[in-house]
C-alpha cells in the first residue's frame, strides 16, 4: 500500500542498529528544487546544516551506536543531479555515503527502484514518477522481499567507492 513517505518518518529514529539507502536515479526534484541545487548550479558548493533535523537525528543515533549509510547510482557523464548529491554528502558528516556506477549496478542485477532498509528487517520502497517527484512509499514486511534487499545491500556495498573520494576525482578532472 502506497503512503506518504511523512508516515515513515518515525522509522529513522527508530531502528536500532542500521539504516541504508540504495538511491538510482539520475537526480531528484526535491533536491532541483531547493536553494542548495539552485546555488551548486551557480558554483556555490553546498554546505553543511548541523542542525538540520536529519542531521541532529544521524549524530543522535551515532552516539547510540547506529549507522547510516548509501550507495548511490552513478551514470557517466554524471547527471547535475548526480554531481550535486556527490557534492553534498561531503555536508552530510556521521553518514556513509558511497557510489557505483550504474553499469556496475546492472551487472550486480540491483533493483532499480530507490529503498531504505531498517535493521535489514524493514523495507521501504519508493515510488518516483517520470519527473523525479517521490509520490509515495510502500512499507514492505514480505521476507523475500527484505531479503533481496539485504543481499543487494551486500553485493553494492563491498564494490562501491566513498563518496568523498569519487567526488575528489570528479573535481580535479574539471
Amino acid at each position: 500500500m502506497l503512503i506518504p513517505f511523512e508516515e515513515i518518518i518515525p522509522l529513522f529514529s527508530e531502528f536500532e542498529h542500521t539504516a541504508f539507502r540504495l538511491e538510482t536515479r539520475r537526480g531528484y526534484a526535491s533536491d532541483r528544487a531547493g536553494a542548495r541545487f539552485q546555488g551548486f548550479m551557480r558554483g556555490i558548493p553546498p554546505t553543511s546544516e548541523p542542525e538540520d533535523p536529519w542531521h541532529v537525528n544521524v549524530r543522535a543515533k551515532a552516539e547510540e551506536g547506529a549507522r547510516f549509510s548509501r550507495v548511490r547510482l552513478l551514470d557517466d557523464p554524471l547527471t547535475d543531479g548526480q554531481r550535486f548529491l556527490m557534492a553534498a554528502a561531503a555536508a552530510n558528516p556521521g553518514e556513509d555515503i558511497r557510489v557505483l556506477a550504474r553499469a556496475e549496478a546492472v551487472r550486480l542485477e540491483l533493483p532499480a527502484y530507490d529503498f531504505w532498509l531498517f535493521d535489514s528487517r524493514t523495507l521501504v520502497r519508493f515510488h518516483i514518477d517520470d519527473e523525479d517527484v517521490t509520490t509515495g512509499v510502500e512499507v514492505v514486511d514480505d521476507p523475500a522481499e527484505v531479503l533481496a534487499a539485504c543481499r543487494a545491500r551486500d553485493r553494492a556495498w563491498p564494490l562501491s567507492t566513498p563518496s568523498s573520494e569519487a567526488w575528489a576525482k570528479v573535481r580535479s578532472s574539471v
